[in-house]
């Protein structure tokens, strides 16, 4: 007999659109294959600390700042709740602090994931930072991932999760 691909997969979101584009594949390949799925938002506290220490914050700042995120996290997990009752599957969710790659490994070895699945997007050769950060942080996961890691970049999965039931 064949091991499934899939069983568990863990989904990386921020909050951009590209990783709920990822969290609506996620949504459908769960559906379809019978997944378990976790989805995970990771507070990067690395960099806010990274920040303080250089002084471009200060303490309230920082406080400040972890504080606003985390308010962010836990609203965007509530509405990726809510896009999964939409369609009828269950997921857990999950907020974490930390260094965004090395969280969202962690946290599909902790679920014994099979997949990590993230949004991706082109990133036009004028957008340096944005280019830098973003590659970091996806090189980082793919290369320290004990499982596979899929990058969405399909701009088409609203169209295709609306349809889908």
């Amino acid at each position: 007999m064949i091991k499934a691909l899939f069983k568990k997969i863990v989904v990386a979101v921020n909050g951009s659109e590209s990783s709920t584009h990822a969290l609506k594949y996620a949504l459908i390949l769960a559906k379809d294959l019978h997944l378990s799925v976790k989805v995970v938002y990771v507070v990067d506290t690395s960099s806010i600390k990274k920040l303080t220490l250089s002084k471009l914050f200060d303490a309230d700042e920082n406080e400040y700042y972890e504080s606003s995120l985390s308010s962010d996290g836990r609203r965007f997990l509530e509405y990726v709740s809510e896009l999964a009752k939409q369609k009828a599957v269950r997921i857990e969710t999950e907020l974490r602090k930390g260094s965004v790659w090395l969280e969202v490994v962690k946290a599909a070895e902790e679920y014994h994931a099979d997949h990590i699945i993230i949004g991706g997007h082109e990133i036009k050769p004028t957008d340096t930072l944005h280019k830098s950060v973003a590659s970091t942080t996806l090189s980082e996961i793919i290369a320290s991932s004990r499982c596979s890691v899929m990058v969405v970049k399909q701009s088409d999965v609203d169209s295709l999760f609306r349809h889908f039931n």
